[in-house]
C-alpha cells in the first residue's frame, strides 16, 4: 500500500497502543477496582472505560457501537455497569489511570517538551476529525468531552479519538460490504489478520460462527476450509482501503510536515509500549497483519 492511504494507517498502528493500554495495565484494573468492578476478568472495566463517553447507554446502542461483541456478551455487562459507577466517574477514573500507566512507561518525560509537542499535534489532527456517518458513534462521543490539561493525557485522548473516529468509519465500510457483525470478523480471520481464536473473545457462539461462515460460502467469499477466496481478499482489502479513506480527514487538516514530525515523536513511545508486554502479541485488530 502507497499514498494517502498508507500514511493513514501508518498513524493509526502508532496511536492504537497508546490508546490500547487503559485495557490492560495493572494501574487501570486498580482503578476500575477502586471503582467497584470485578476485575478477575477484563470485560466489565472495559465496557465501562469504552462506553462511559456515550453515557448510561443500554444494551442495544451499545451493541451497535461496539459492532463487533456478540449481543448476549455485551447484555452480560451493560447497563449493569453503570450501577457500579456513573458515566462521569468512569471518565474521571480512566483519566487517573491514563496518568498512572503513562507515568510508569514514560516517567518524567511526559512533562518533557517532545510530549507536549507530540500532544499539540495529535491535538490538531484529533479536533479536525469530522462527525462522520456516525453522529452517534464512539469518535463524535469522546470529542465531545473536555480536553485534559497535562500534555501527556491529552496525547491519549487524541489517539482515543482517532482511533474511535476510524473505528466509525470502519463499521460504515463493513456494511457497505454487506458483513454484518460476526460476518465481519469472520472474513478477517479469514484473511489471517489473527487466527479465529483470537476473536473467541467476543464470544459468538460455535453456531454464530459457523452460520456466518456459511453465508459468505454462499457469496463465494470463504473457502470450505475457511481462508479467503480472491473474492474475499478483495473486499476485505476494499474494507480496508474504504476504511482508511474514512480515516484520513484528521491528517490532511494536520500537513504532511505536521504528521511527519508527529510520526518522529511517536516512535520512541510506541516501541516501549509495544516492548512493555503490557499488549497482547496477537489482537482481534488485525494490526501489523493487515
Amino acid at each position: 500500500m502507497t499514498g494517502e492511504p498508507a500514511r493513514v494507517r501508518q498513524m493509526w498502528h502508532l496511536l492504537e497502543p497508546l490508546h490500547a493500554v487503559l485495557y490492560y495495565a495493572p494501574a487501570a484494573f486498580d482503578e476500575a477496582a477502586a471503582l467497584g468492578y470485578d476485575v478477575k476478568e477484563r470485560w466489565s472495566s472495559y465496557f465501562a472505560w469504552r462506553a462511559a463517553p456515550l453515557g448510561a447507554v443500554g444494551a442495544e446502542e451499545a451493541v451497535r457501537t461496539f459492532h463487533s461483541f456478540a449481543p448476549a456478551m455485551v447484555d452480560a455487562y451493560v447497563p449493569n455497569i453503570w450501577a457500579t459507577a456513573a458515566p462521569d466517574a468512569v471518565l474521571a477514573a480512566r483519566l487517573r489511570a491514563v496518568d498512572r500507566v503513562y507515568r510508569a512507561l514514560f516517567g518524567d518525560r511526559v512533562e518533557g517538551p517532545e510530549f507536549a509537542e507530540a500532544a499539540a499535534l495529535a491535538r490538531s489532527a484529533a479536533e479536525a476529525a469530522p462527525g462522520g456517518r456516525a453522529p452517534r458513534g464512539m469518535g463524535p462521543a469522546n470529542s465531545a468531552l473536555p480536553w485534559p490539561d497535562s500534555p501527556h493525557l491529552a496525547l491519549w485522548h487524541a489517539a482515543t479519538v482517532l482511533r474511535e473516529h476510524r473505528g466509525d468509519g470502519h463499521i460504515a465500510a463493513l456494511a457497505e460490504a454487506g458483513l454484518d457483525p460476526v460476518e465481519s470478523l469472520v472474513s478477517f480471520a479469514a484473511v489471517g489478520a489473527a487466527a479465529p481464536e483470537v476473536f473467541a473473545s467476543r464470544r459468538w457462539s460455535p453456531e454464530e460462527w459457523d452460520a456466518a461462515r456459511q453465508r459468505l460460502q454462499e457469496r463465494g467469499l470463504l473457502a470450505a476450509d475457511g481462508t479467503a477466496t480472491d473474492a474475499g481478499r478483495e473486499l476485505r482489502a476494499k474494507v480496508e482501503l474504504r476504511t482508511d479513506e474514512e480515516a484520513a480527514a484528521p491528517w490532511r487538516a494536520l500537513g504532511e510536515p505536521g504528521r511527519e514530525r508527529l510520526v518522529e515523536l511517536l516512535g520512541e513511545p510506541w516501541l516501549e509500549v509495544i516492548g512493555s508486554g503490557l499488549l497482547p502479541a496477537e489482537n482481534t485488530l488485525g494490526i501489523g497483519k493487515v
